[in-house]
């Protein structure tokens, strides 16, 4: 390996683990959702996931995931039987009044859908996927509300549980990789990341690619 081969090595991996060290936290960890595989943590990731995905502020969409923690909305039986209203309220404490009624009224519908067609379970959703990662964005976009980035959003978050979809780099993250100046390939960043979980990852660069001050906050050690 040459010197200027082995320097840009050396600098990558510093710039890594800064990053990793000051802003890798998950999405769901902010949202103090303790993710696993059982039903009620995967629904809240799957919700988180589609508040982030509308035009607001991140911070905004996991201080709303926690208000509907906080009002009993943490499973899609609780969601369903909540009122229009009640849903309604609970996005707006959270700050997500720029689209809580149409918000209000998706919740409800996808609730039920997953209720009726997968028994409230996600765990029976990734069954029928069987590894497709293709597939489980199909079956995710039949709920309201949820587009293709909600997908990425759930799938970058749920992917060190659901390991068979897996490593999950999507555009966002790899935008962050590029203002740092890392690597484009998901495979260099896994190996500059070591053994750090790969969510943690995905969500450290998501924020570099949201976040002009996460990108000075890595980098100023090296300027």
């Amino acid at each position: 390996m040459t010197d200027i081969k082995r320097n840009g090595t050396e600098r990558n991996k510093a710039v890594m683990g800064e990053l990793l060290r000051r802003h890798g936290q998950t999405y769901t960890a902010e949202a103090h959702i303790q993710l696993r595989n059982t039903p009620q943590p995967l629904y809240r990731t799957l919700v988180l996931a589609h508040l982030l995905s509308a035009r607001i502020g991140a911070s905004v969409a996991v201080s709303t995931s926690r208000a509907l923690h906080q009002a009993g909305l943490r499973n899609p039986k609780r969601m369903t039987e909540a009122t229009w209203q009640e849903r309604v309220d609970a996005l707006g404490r959270g700050g997500y009044r720029r689209y809580d009624e149409r918000t209000a009224t998706q919740l409800g519908e996808g609730g039920q859908i997953l209720i009726d067609h997968w028994g409230g379970d996600l765990r029976r959703m990734r069954q029928r996927a069987d590894g497709d990662a293709d597939e489980l964005r199909r079956l995710l976009r039949e709920l309201p509300g949820i587009g293709p980035l909600g997908t990425d959003i759930f799938l970058r978050e749920v992917q060190d549980v659901w390991p068979e979809f897996g490593p999950f780099v999507d555009s966002k993250a790899l935008q962050g990789a590029e203002r740092l100046g890392l690597p484009q390939r998901t495979a260099d960043l896994l190996r500059l990341a070591d053994e750090a979980p790969r969510a943690e990852l995905a969500s450290a660069l998501v924020r570099a690619a949201l976040d002009k001050e996460v990108v000075a906050d890595c980098l100023n050690r090296f300027a």
